[in-house]
C-alpha cells in the first residue's frame, strides 16, 4: 500500500492514525500542497480533485479520508469499524463530522495559518462565521460526550478519528473548543490513551514547524 499526503493535513492525519492503529505496513509519499505537488499530471491521474490523501493498494485507488479509512477497517477486520448498531452509529458520526463539524475549522486554518504562510490578510467576517458554526456543533458534541469516554461504544473508532481531526491545528487555528469541557476532555483522552493519535500529533507539529519557520 502507498499513501500520498502531507503529515500537516488533518485529512492525511485521519488516514495515518488508522494505519498506525491497525499496524498496517505502507509506503508514504509527501504531496506538498504549497509547492503544487497536488496539481501535477501524475497526481491528478490518481485524484482529479487534486486533494489529499490518496491510497493506492494494488488495483484500488481511493481518495476521501473517510472512504479510505472504511476500506482499511474492513480490509484488516479492525474494530475501528464496530459491528451491529455501533457500526451505524460510527457512520452516523462520520457523516455528521463531514456535513457539520468540519465546516468551520478549515476556514480558521485558511485564515489564521495558510494566509499567514502566504503573507495574505485575514478576513474577520469569515473568522466570526466559522467560530459561530464551531460553537453551534461543539455544543451538540459536548452534550453527547457528557457521560462517554469515546464517541461510540467503549473504544476508539473511526468516529473519533473523523471528529478529532479538527484538533490538528488547535494551537494555530485556535477554534473555541476550550468553551466545551467535555469535548476537550475527550480529546485529551485520545492523546493519552490512543498511541496512534498522539503519534500523528507529533508528525503534524514537526511538519508545521518546518513550514512556518
Amino acid at each position: 500500500m502507498k499513501l500520498y499526503g502531507d503529515p500537516g493535513s488533518g485529512s492525511t492525519r485521519r488516514v495515518l492514525a488508522a494505519l498506525y492503529h491497525i499496524g498496517a505496513e505502507f509506503e508514504f509519499e509527501l504531496i506538498d500542497l504549497f509547492k503544487g505537488d497536488n496539481r501535477t499530471p501524475q497526481f491528478l491521474a490518481l485524484n482529479p480533485n487534486g486533494m489529499i490523501p490518496v491510497l493506492v493498494d494494488d488495483d484500488a485507488v481511493l481518495y476521501e479520508a473517510a472512504a479510505i479509512n472504511l476500506y482499511l477497517a474492513e480490509k484488516f477486520s479492525s474494530n475501528l469499524l464496530p459491528a451491529g448498531v455501533d457500526r451505524s452509529l460510527t457512520l452516523q458520526w462520520m457523516f455528521w463530522a463531514a456535513e457539520h463539524w468540519r465546516q468551520g475549522p478549515p476556514v480558521l486554518f485558511n485564515e489564521r495559518v495558510a494566509k499567514t504562510i502566504m503573507g495574505l490578510p485575514q478576513d474577520p467576517r469569515a473568522i466570526a462565521d466559522a467560530e459561530a458554526s464551531i460553537r453551534k456543533f461543539a455544543a451538540i458534541l459536548d452534550d453527547h460526550l457528557q457521560d462517554r469516554q469515546y464517541v461510540v461504544g467503549k473504544h476508539f473508532t473511526l468516529a473519533d478519528i473523523d471528529l478529532a481531526a479538527t484538533f490538528t491545528h488547535l494551537p494555530r487555528s485556535r477554534p473555541p473548543y476550550d468553551e466545551f469541557p467535555n469535548v476537550m476532555a475527550w480529546h485529551h483522552r485520545l492523546l493519552e490513551h490512543v498511541p496512534a493519535w498522539s503519534r500523528t500529533r507529533d508528525k503534524v507539529e514537526q511538519r508545521m514547524a518546518a513550514l512556518m519557520k
